[in-house]
């Protein structure tokens, strides 16, 4: 079987991450792209772009719209992380050469991130991946990227800027990881045009390797009028509350996020990374000057 890609049906599309990479795909002009859609759904993307409206319920409806696929590339939020077992079992029974799930994030690779709750879904979606893969033609790719850079900084995830008060964890000087939405995308152009080379595994990327005090500098050279106010907090101390909100079966977002920051920053989770396929896949970083802009267009 040929292993070039040509066809990519892309799954949220219209997101923050999803946008980024279906405007990659058709700038490369590599691939016919295909946009699957919620059936009933509002959400606008790409003009001229082939659109799918879909029941992601139902295998038949999913088998209809991924038949003659090449690539199904999934950008779902986290809400819609365990629709991709139905999404993969389609994929896979009407031919689809590659699926690159709604990875991208941390390294959970890494027995101790694996091991986290937050990210119970995508291992479950991974494990059931890997097992199709096994007895079907259909392979994988996983993307890790650990931190978002641009949408971490204006979301106050990465760092927190906005009040003028950024949380530094751990005093701050922690190195990680951290990738933007665009170069993300530039990564799944690199796979679908490496299928061989990425095949059934993971692919590491990232623009740079910082810390929250190496982008506070950057963000007071970005804004050197504000007057900042850093408050050093525990990691431990945040996974311990995070611990007990969770015994008492509190599932939001105070309580996954010291999970995420673990993941992120703790170097025993693996979010610093050593090696990436940057180069084999286009990714070609960013320079400080760069992160200084994200900051100018965040901070203004």
């Amino acid at each position: 079987m040929s292993s070039t890609i040509k066809n990519v049906a892309i799954i949220g599309a219209a997101g923050a991450l999803g946008s980024v990479i279906l405007d990659k795909l058709i700038a490369s002009g590599q691939f016919n792209v295909k946009v699957l859609r919620r059936s009933g759904s509002k959400s606008i993307v790409t003009a001229g772009i082939d659109i799918a409206e879909v029941d992601f319920t139902s295998l038949d409806s999913l088998k209809s719209a991924l038949a003659g696929q090449d690539a199904v590339v999934s950008a779902v939020g986290n809400e819609g992380i365990e629709s991709q077992i139905l999404l993969a079992d389609a994929a896979a029974s009407v031919g689809v050469k590659r699926f690159i799930p709604s990875e991208f994030g941390s390294n959970v690779e890494n027995p101790r991130t694996r091991q986290l709750v937050v990210y119970a879904p995508k291992v479950k979606v991974q494990d059931h991946i890997i097992e199709i893969s096994k007895t079907t033609d259909m392979t994988y790719t996983f993307v890790l990227n650990n931190v978002f850079l641009d949408w971490g900084l204006q979301h106050d995830f990465v760092l927190s800027t906005s009040n003028s008060k950024p949380i530094l964890i751990d005093g701050g000087d922690l190195l990680f990881s951290a990738t933007t939405l665009s170069s993300i995308g530039d990564a799944v152009v690199g796979i679908l045009s490496h299928p061989d080379e990425t095949k059934n595994r993971a692919v590491r990327i990232h623009d740079l390797v910082t810390s929250q005090n190496q982008l506070l500098a950057l963000a007071k050279q970005a804004a050197p009028g504000r007057v900042w106010e850093p408050v050093t907090v525990s990691l431990d101390d945040m996974v311990a509350k995070a611990d007990e909100r969770l015994a008492k079966g509190i599932l939001d977002m105070q309580t996954f996020a010291p999970y995420l920051s673990r993941a992120a920053l703790d170097p025993n989770y693996g979010g610093k990374f050593e090696q990436t396929d940057n180069e084999l896949l286009g990714v070609k970083g960013k320079t400080e000057q760069d992160v200084i802009e994200i900051f100018k267009k965040h901070l203004s």
